[in-house]
């Protein structure tokens, strides 16, 4: 158990790191070597699993958590706005709920986990 305890902390900092690899790779498919300046994104999450700080940690907290803020809002305007309810249109409702609300999620526990540290 203590394992697992142990280990969640670096949950949120792997699930960022598997959407800028999607994401890159997406990209790639389409654009080839403008996708490679994504991967920097990577960076700052690589660095907490590598050497993790505690300020680089609340920081990421928070501005992904305004990010996701701000996701959700664009997220609800397109729930609202959509006027034709076709089976594409549901499947982005469906990936685009679920990854506002990863991204909110992870975004809260690496928070509460810096939180959890500085106490």
């Amino acid at each position: 158990m203590k394992t697992i305890s142990k280990l969640s902390k670096f949950i949120p900092y792997l699930y960022f790191l598997s959407i800028i690899t999607y994401w890159f790779t997406d990209i790639k498919k389409s654009d080839g070597i403008s996708a490679y300046p994504i991967l920097l994104f990577g960076i700052p999450f690589l660095w907490q699993l590598i050497k993790p700080s505690q300020k680089l940690n609340f920081s990421l907290g928070i501005i992904f958590v305004c990010l996701s803020s701000y996701l959700i809002l664009a997220y609800l305007s397109d729930l609202f706005d959509i006027v034709n309810w076709t089976e594409s249109s549901k499947r982005f409702l469906l990936y685009g709920g679920l990854l506002v609300i990863g991204n909110f999620v992870m975004s809260l526990w690496m928070v509460r986990n810096s939180i959890k540290e500085e106490f």
